[in-house]
């Protein structure tokens, strides 16, 4: 085999075999194939999809492409995975819940992407939390713990990275086949017997309606189950932010909130997704039953405890769960933000809202940017809150005054203020099984 005749069949709009895609996804990992022909390969893609079967063999290929872990464990192996919202910090309950529910979870997360926040990002907010473990510790944190959150070692699924990388600067990031393959390869390389993926539409996710975002989940519901991962999907909306904190320490906040009783929809999707995944796993009889014994978990303490034995496992404090205020960095300024009319809240753009979180320094305008998880927005008023002239609709916290300025007139921008309250979604628009 090689490239050009690959390319040229992809070109022509002929069905690639198992074996041509599987010797390309080895290529991009080796070197053999030249960053034009991978860009080729991306663009052909977009234009001509690979359909069901391709997309699976794809996955695998890409997944098999460097290290797979395999697991030696008591209990299933289980994840989830977000497509990426506003103020979403679900993996930071998700994970402990799991884990005290008899399911070991090690999470391989990301950081922040476009007007997104990442998991690891917020978790670094924290003292001394390292998210670049060694297989031997993450494999030993797993065990004791029964859960880990780390970064993506470089041997994991190479040929995606290598993929991304091109299509980051050849405009075909938005195919659908592609964006499946990405992210299933890299979670089914983490050796997962269950997976859940929590697949947002709305003005604060990549996938801007539901049908888009119906289009994905499919996609992706379908590709991780031919390729032997048991899945399924709930599509959920994105159209405000998930917690009422958007930043990296102000929504570790809103976790510890969570865990004592607070942010109900981050508590009703996060015991909604450890449902399916845990139905997903035999360790439940449905999902039903899966969400009631997580709501317990997340109810009683023991998700916190958990949680607290996660943070000193990867070098976070001790006393974390005890004094989390204390231990949290603080913005230097805060600026509560007032509405100027009556009405109700109909509109938020999410992708604004992360945008200006990002311009505080919240997030990355380029790679190899420093985060400062001191900045981000809390309170945010939700959709359909009926609000008075001088009623605090969000809080600024900023690193000064000229920062809190700009942030304030993106904030306003950003939110929409009628004297009519529209209809609301449901928090979980559908849900996807194979």
């Amino acid at each position: 085999m090689d490239a050009r005749t690959i390319l040229y069949r992809l070109r022509m709009g002929e069905v690639l075999s198992r074996d041509e895609i599987t010797w390309f996804a080895n290529g991009l990992a080796s070197g053999d194939v030249s960053d034009a022909q991978a860009g080729a390969f991306a663009m052909g893609v977009c234009q001509r999809g690979l359909g069901e079967e391709g997309r699976v063999a794809l996955t695998q290929a890409m997944r098999d492409s460097g290290d797979r872990l395999v697991w030696d464990l008591p209990a299933p192996v289980v994840d989830k995975h977000s497509t990426g919202g506003l103020g979403d910090t679900v993996s930071l309950l998700l994970a402990p819940i799991l884990a005290e529910a008899g399911v070991y979870c090690p999470m391989i997360s990301g950081r922040g992407l476009g007007h997104t926040g990442g998991t690891l990002d917020k978790l670094e907010a924290i003292p001394g939390f390292t998210v670049d473990q060694d297989e031997a510790a993450f494999r030993a944190i797993v065990a004791d713990v029964g859960c880990a959150i780390v970064s993506a070692s470089g041997d994991l699924a190479p040929a995606d990275k290598r993929l991304y990388a091109v299509r980051d600067v050849t405009g075909t990031v938005e195919s659908v086949d592609l964006i499946t393959a990405s992210i299933l390869s890299k979670k089914l390389a983490a050796g997962l017997e269950a997976l859940v993926l929590d697949v947002k539409a709305g003005s604060g996710a990549f996938m801007g309606t539901i049908e888009e975002a119906r289009v994905l989940a499919k996609s992706l519901v379908q590709t991780a189950n031919g390729a032997g991962c048991r899945t399924s999907a709930l599509m959920t909306d994105m159209w405000q932010p998930l917690a009422t904190a958007v930043g990296n320490a102000v929504e570790v906040r809103a976790v510890m909130a969570a865990l004592t009783g607070g942010e109900a929809r981050m508590a009703e999707l996060t015991a909604a997704l450890c449902g399916e995944v845990l139905a997903l796993s035999g360790a439940v009889e449905s999902a039903d039953a899966g969400t009631g014994v997580s709501r317990a978990i997340l109810e009683d303490g023991r998700a916190a405890e958990r949680f607290g034995r996660m943070v000193a496992a990867q070098g976070g404090p001790a006393d974390f769960v005890e004094a989390w205020d204390a231990h949290l960095p603080k913005a230097p300024v805060t600026r509560v933000v007032e509405a100027k009319e009556t009405g109700f809240v109909t509109e938020i753009d999410g992708r604004s809202l992360g945008l200006a979180v990002v311009a505080m320094g919240g997030g990355r305008m380029r790679g190899g940017d420093q985060v400062d998880p001191r900045v981000g927005l809390t309170d945010v008023a939700a959709l359909g809150t009926a609000v008075e002239a001088d009623m605090p609709i969000a809080v600024i916290h900023a690193v000064d005054d000229a920062m809190a300025d700009a942030t304030e007139k993106s904030l306003r921008d950003a939110v929409t203020i009628a004297a009519e309250a529209v209809a609301q979604r449901s928090l979980i628009l559908e849900r996807i099984a194979p």
